[in-house]
């Protein structure tokens, strides 16, 4: 609080006899004390509480969350990709999350906005790990249970498959990999299959994720070209959070602002 510095005339004022000049500027002065040293009103907690909780709403509309541009996805695949983008566990890089459930790909840019969704082919056999070994064994061998799509965070990049072609690798020494549909073998009919409205009819392969030729070339390989990214690879046995150690980015208020409430209405 500033005082209001007192002339010296006025002090030889207050020094003698007052006048009823010099008596009504004493009483304005007490006046202006009294209201300088009077306590604050008591804050309303209501609207306290209000401005809080419209200060964490302003936060929240502007958290870090993935963009799927409209696009129909699992609550397990927003769930990820929001909880990628929010905590940065991407680290800033492109990513896919792969949803064998509804056996479909979704592929993110590094800032969390959708490049592209689309059905897929996964693995035949419901399982959320591989078999040792599986990478360096004929496919031949491969036993129809040991068909799996595994479940998992991967580092992916592209690279050559074993006809030269390129092909986004997700697991190298598991020889797990995204790439353009395979149709080699006419009657597992892979191309109707990706027709299918069915998630069920997309279980075929022996664990790598077939997409669209056309989306492989219009999205994933722009997408990863010259850089790494990151492979979501949703499990269908247990939680996200199991195997990711993932959180849920909430779209309200903190719990803990409603404990304002208890703290501050009485």
């Amino acid at each position: 609080m500033q005082r209001v510095p007192t002339t010296h005339a006025h002090t030889k004022t207050c020094s003698t006899s007052p006048t009823a000049t010099s008596r009504g500027l004493l009483a304005a002065a007490v006046s202006a004390l009294a209201f300088c040293l009077a306590p604050a009103a008591a804050a309303d907690p209501a609207a306290d509480l209000l401005q809080v909780q419209q200060r964490a709403s302003q936060a929240l509309r502007h958290a870090k969350l993935a963009d799927l541009a409209g696009e129909q996805a699992s609550s397990s695949v927003q769930h990820i990709a929001d909880w990628a983008v929010h905590s940065g566990d991407h680290g800033g890089r492109p990513f896919v999350v792969v949803d064998k459930v509804d056996a479909r790909v979704f592929v993110f840019d590094g800032e969390g906005r959708l490049r592209g969704a689309t059905a897929a082919l996964v693995g035949a056999a419901t399982g959320d790990h591989s078999v040792p070994d599986i990478g360096s064994r004929k496919i031949s061998s491969i036993l129809p249970e040991e068909r799996t799509t595994p479940a998992g965070r991967f580092v992916a990049s592209v690279g050559r498959g074993p006809k030269g072609e390129d092909i986004l690798w997700v697991d190298y020494d598991s020889a797990l990999a995204l790439h353009r549909v395979v149709t080699g073998v006419p009657q597992e009919r892979r191309l109707q299959r990706l027709q299918s409205k069915a998630a069920v009819d997309r279980r075929i392969t022996y664990g790598c994720i077939n997409v669209p030729a056309s989306f492989y070339e219009r999205v994933v390989a722009p997408t990863f070209q010259q850089t790494t990214g990151v492979v979501y690879i949703l499990p269908e046995s247990r939680q996200p959070q199991e195997v990711f150690g993932s959180y849920e980015v909430r779209r309200d208020p903190p719990a803990h602002l409603s404990s304002l409430r208890l703290q501050t209405a009485h």
